[in-house]
């Protein structure tokens, strides 16, 4: 490795070239980081009047020896792109200044082209001093070559600025002040201090570059996901790049690309944070070859598709998924995100179709809509859709029917069925709508959009539009005397008005939708009727239908309201529920699978009664002996496992040492070697002995 300190003259001029690798994100400076430097460039012109030598550090800058031949030496910019980018296009700016204010030293701005910018007995991309990625080569070529660009860029954008800046600068200075602009240039070229790293021979340049990027300061997890790739695929990674991983780039923001490679983590591993996925992805990717590597970059560019879809729902061709993915953007929970990229994706490979993933996601809608009512809308939600999403089987092995032996549908449902009750059923649903203050519960958008959803079941072939709607009151949250009279008619024994108001008052029962909901305010009932009778909303209209509102007619409305969302909105599976599931005995089936056989989720389900989605839930959050020869139903390895990584070994090496044959094209295991349930339970019988 060899470490010196350089300046940018020092570093352009010569035969050299300094390639900024496919890696590498694309320039990305703003304005607030030009300005800064514009500032430090002026600091330094005035310094440098009485200090000469004064120079200003601009950091470090870490390079790869590249190929060196008959034209020159090329370098590979690891890290300090950015920073050589923008001083590069900012001797652009001086160079085209020069030209336009002192044509007639055209020597000025040629010594500035020829030996800083491009070389002028180069041709094409070898005239260039800095090559960009392919992503910035079309804006700064045009830069270069002092041609208008087809369309702005951060490259073009910063161009501009430097020129509007020199201007502004060279006008205030013009009077006794002939040279500022040399003085500028003086400044760039000699005054600009880099520490330049130059990784040679067996260098870890990986290794220099994480140590420097990886506080996340300077890149995001995405950009050091990218940079790894593209450095393990080296030179033979241009044409991977501009296929697969450019597409995906300008598909997506720089936000939601990093957010892919979080979601593609946790729909295996539940507990991977948004911080740790470089970490993650590194680790899992270690072990793989270039053409493994080549892969992943492709499945990474389709999952982007399929972001896209999630993030643009008019795109999906389906008319039912795209119906359901317009509703959970209206709902827009993030949460959602991951359970919904595994759907699409494991039927964009086969493992599924549109009627499952619309069933599921339907699914999905009805496990946060249930929860919303019930005044549960965030507790543990994300938790319990993303065990769900891991319990999915992984899209990228070989299609098989359904998931445990079940459609995606069911699946999705069983595992949100299961634990600590999140999934709120029929009972508890009424219960809620008749006694919760659902107003003030959860987020009032969600509020507003069961309301809606409910609207338009009641008219499911008219659009119904509620963008200036507001939820409102029918008893209002303050009485007139009028509302007091109404609601003393129908007390119970026992009962006051205040008692019966502050009960009821914000139940959804007692709530609807209006467009005028500052007209309506504390209006008496008579006067509410009136504007009901002629709501755009049925739900409306049928509130109209009634002479009084008093505490019987919000009970009704709520028992019909509560009745609507049990039949629109699908509840838990109670098959799938754990109470009663005799673990012990799962435990003693387990047991009597042998080495070099396997067993399935449904195999010990039916063996016990219950659902494959729990079995499997328990043995991925219990250490069990021998649980690593429980496989999905197609033969088929679940992704989230305790055993198979509480030692740290390969469950797939570890079962091949015991026997188990797997398919070299489908990495399944033998189904000659399952054992079903039938089998298993007359092991046990064998097992336990004949009965006293």
């Amino acid at each position: 490795m060899d470490v010196q300190e350089t300046t940018i003259r020092q570093l352009l001029e010569g035969s050299k070239q300094y390639a900024v690798p496919l890696y590498q994100r694309p320039y990305a400076w703003g304005r607030r980081q030009r300005t800064r430097l514009w500032r430090d460039v002026l600091a330094l012109e005035r310094t440098r009047r009485t200090s000469p030598a004064a120079t200003h550090f601009m950091g470090s800058l870490v390079l790869s020896s590249g190929r060196i031949g008959p034209s020159g030496v090329e370098f590979l910019v690891v890290d300090g792109q950015q920073r050589l980018t923008t001083l590069s296009i900012l001797l652009c700016a001086l160079r085209d200044h020069l030209r336009a204010h002192r044509p007639d030293e055209p020597m000025l701005a040629a010594s500035i082209h020829e030996q800083f910018v491009a070389d002028r007995y180069k041709a094409g991309d070898e005239r260039l001093k800095l090559l960009p990625s392919q992503a910035d080569r079309g804006p700064y070529c045009a830069v270069v070559d002092g041609v208008a660009a087809d369309e702005q860029s951060a490259v073009r954008a910063a161009y501009d600025d430097f020129r509007q800046a020199l201007d502004a600068a060279d006008g205030a200075d013009e009077v006794g002040e002939p040279h500022f602009v040399e003085r500028i240039r003086d400044a760039v070229l000699g005054g600009l201090a880099f520490v330049s790293i130059t990784a040679k021979g067996d260098d870890d340049v990986y290794r220099i570059f994480e140590s420097i990027n990886n506080t996340g300061v300077q890149l995001t997890q995405g950009d050091l996901i990218r940079n790894h790739l593209f450095m393990r695929l080296g030179p033979d990674g241009a044409a991977v790049y501009a296929s697969w991983w450019l597409p995906m780039q300008e598909r997506l923001s720089s936000e939601d690309l990093e957010l892919l490679f979080w979601l593609d983590a946790v729909a295996t591993n539940p507990a991977v944070k948004q911080s740790e996925i470089h970490a993650f992805q590194q680790a899992r990717l270690a072990d793989l070859d270039d053409q493994a590597v080549t892969a992943e970059v492709v499945r990474f560019s389709r999952l982007s598709e399929l972001l896209a879809v999630v993030r643009h729902p008019q795109r999906e061709p389906d008319e039912a998924v795209r119906e359901r993915l317009t509703r959970l953007q209206e709902w827009g929970s993030p949460t959602t995100v991951p359970i919904t990229l595994r759907l699409l994706a494991r039927r964009a490979s086969g493992h599924s179709d549109s009627a499952e993933v619309a069933a599921a996601l339907g699914v999905v809608e009805s496990f946060l809509v249930r929860r919303a009512v019930a005044g549960r809308p965030g507790d543990g939600a994300s938790r319990a859709l993303l065990r769900a999403c891991s319990i999915l089987e992984d899209p990228d092995q070989p299609a098989a029917d359904g998931v445990l032996g079940i459609g995606d549908a069911a699946t999705v449902r069983a595992a949100l069925s299961t634990g600590r009750r999140q999934f709120i059923d029929d009972d508890r649903v009424r219960a809620a709508v008749l006694d919760e203050p659902y107003y003030l519960r959860g987020r009032r958008p969600h509020q507003k959009l069961i309301l809606a959803w409910i609207e338009r079941t009641l008219r499911p072939r008219e659009p119904v539009d509620v963008g200036r709607a507001t939820v409102e009151h029918v008893l209002p949250q303050r009485m007139s005397a009028d509302w007091r009279s109404a609601l003393q008619r129908g007390l119970r024994p026992g009962e006051s008005v205040d008692e019966v108001h502050d009960r009821l008052v914000h139940t959804l029962g007692n709530l609807t939708l209006t467009g005028s909901n500052g007209e309506l305010g504390n209006q008496p009932f008579e006067w509410k009727r009136a504007e009901f009778a002629v709501s755009g909303f049925e739900m409306n209209r049928r509130i109209a239908e009634h002479e009084v509102w008093g505490a019987e007619e919000i009970r009704a409305r709520g028992r019909w309201l509560a009745d609507r969302i049990c039949a629109e909105w699908i509840g838990p599976d109670t098959g799938a529920s754990t109470s009663g599931t005799r673990w012990e005995v799962v435990h003693e089936a387990i047991a009597a699978v042998p080495p070099g056989r396997w067993t399935s989720f449904g195999d010990l389900a039916s063996l016990v009664g219950t659902h494959p989605v729990p079995v499997g839930q328990h043995l991925a959050s219990e250490l069990v002996p021998g649980a690593h020869r429980v496989l999905h139903a197609p033969g088929t390895i679940p992704p989230a496992s305790r055993w198979s990584t509480a030692d740290g070994r390969d469950v797939r090496g570890v079962l091949t040492d015991e026997g188990v044959l797997f398919d070299p094209r489908t990495g399944r295991a033998s189904q000659g070697q399952r054992i079903r349930s039938a089998a298993l339970a007359a092991r046990l019988a064998t097992a336990r002995g004949p009965a006293p």
